[in-house]
């Protein structure tokens, strides 16, 4: 199995956008050109505030579904570095 990174952008309006991918550079750089997400292409520039490595895609999937399900202030808190959040 091959890890894999679950990512958290933060888009010029002030918006978190996550995600997950094995090559997390190249994925940045899909977002920036406006070719990866339809949400992050009208919110241009974006910058990767919060980047954690997982073991395999799948836990980086389950991850990012977490993440998503989180309220705004527990994502900051993830940006801060507050990383026990994952723990679970």
């Amino acid at each position: 199995m091959k890890k894999a990174w679950v990512y958290i952008l933060e888009c010029s309006d002030g918006t978190y956008y996550t995600g997950y991918s094995r090559d997390p550079e190249t994925r940045l750089a899909q977002h920036q050109a406006g070719r990866a997400s339809r949400y992050t292409r009208t919110r241009l520039p974006v910058r990767m505030v919060f980047l954690h490595e997982c073991p395999t895609s799948q836990e980086a999937y389950r991850s990012e579904r977490r993440i998503k399900q989180l309220p705004r202030k527990k994502k900051e808190a993830l940006v801060r570095g507050e990383h026990s959040l994952l723990d679970r």
